[in-house]
């Protein structure tokens, strides 16, 4: 299996999708109008190893939210993610059985590699 789940007015997963042949080959999941399962994260969070390797502490509503002054356990990271879209670190690229969270270099070279693109 090859998805995205990414945002459509994000550039920066518009550039990550770019970067990966236009996202031919891959299923393309907008978060935002299409939510994310319970189901899906828990595959995700199988990938990742946790909760919190998908947050994204980036998100505006993470300092509105006064999140940055708690103490958040692995079942806050999943309820947040699954009430607020922008709470999923983005892009999440899955390729065949590894996950690929974020839009580093180093990320994206890897999710390349694994994706077989040059």
């Amino acid at each position: 299996m090859k998805k995205i789940y990414h945002l459509s007015n994000c550039k920066t997963c518009q550039k990550v999708i770019a970067e990966l042949n236009n996202g031919e080959g891959f299923v393309l999941q907008d978060i935002k109008s299409e939510k994310i399962t319970p189901e899906q994260l828990e595959e995700m969070r199988a990938m990742a190893g946790a909760y919190e390797a998908l947050f994204s502490r980036k998100a505006m509503k993470y300092r509105s939210m006064g999140l940055h002054e708690r103490e958040l356990t692995e079942e806050d990271y999943r309820q947040l993610i699954l009430e607020e879209y922008t709470f999923l670190k983005r892009p999440v690229v899955i390729v065949e059985d590894e996950l690929f969270a974020g839009s580093t270099k180093a990320t994206l070279a890897a999710t390349k590699a694994k994706a077989g693109i040059a």
